[in-house]
């Protein structure tokens, strides 16, 4: 039994893995795509004809089936040793799990919205969006490994510092840009 949870625990870090990256690479291309608004008519065209396409091909072959298969091996990990059940960090990273999977079709929303040419973020707003997957990320990682050491207090400061601190690199980051001309 045991032999069988550290296969689907590796399964299910593999499609995490590749999960996070669907979404920080959608998320980007979500910004280029918006950005594309900003060049000459057939540049802009050519560039979101492109941009819907990989956006599609990212979404449908890699993001979405990664997300359903670590959903799914998390489950089977907690159908093998029910027992996580009673531990007090496991809800907490569900809690956060479930945002991720909200944070997951929003984004898939705004793929569709983008496809329809109706852009409701500008770019600098998507920046932001893309770093809440960066939160809920770290959140999860900590709750999983410090378990039940971690005071939970002193970890929601933490992530609201680490919140912060993000934030204001993307407001760094925005002005750096705007002073480049780019």
């Amino acid at each position: 039994m045991d032999q069988y949870y550290l296969y689907i625990l590796s399964v299910h870090i593999i499609f995490v893995v590749s999960w996070m990256a669907g979404l920080f690479y959608s998320v980007r291309l979500f910004i280029y795509h918006t950005e594309a608004n900003d060049r000459p008519e057939n540049e802009r065209e050519i560039l979101q004809k492109e941009f819907i396409k990989i956006e599609h091909k990212l979404w449908h072959i890699i993001t979405n089936p990664a997300m359903t298969l670590a959903v799914l091996a998390g489950i089977a990990m907690i159908c093998i040793r029910p027992g996580l059940l009673s531990t007090p960090w496991l809800p907490v990273k569900l809690g956060f799990v479930f945002l991720l999977i909200v944070y997951h079709f929003i984004c898939q929303r705004i793929m569709h919205q983008l496809k329809r040419g109706i852009f409701k973020l500008t770019s600098f707003q998507l920046r932001l969006w893309n770093e809440v997957a960066t939160i809920l990320l770290v959140a999860i990682v900590f709750t999983v490994i410090l378990k039940s050491a971690v005071d939970w207090i002193y970890g929601l400061v933490g992530l609201i510092i680490f919140s912060v601190v993000i934030m204001i690199a993307v407001k760094w980051y925005k002005h750096y840009r705007q002073k480049r001309g780019e």
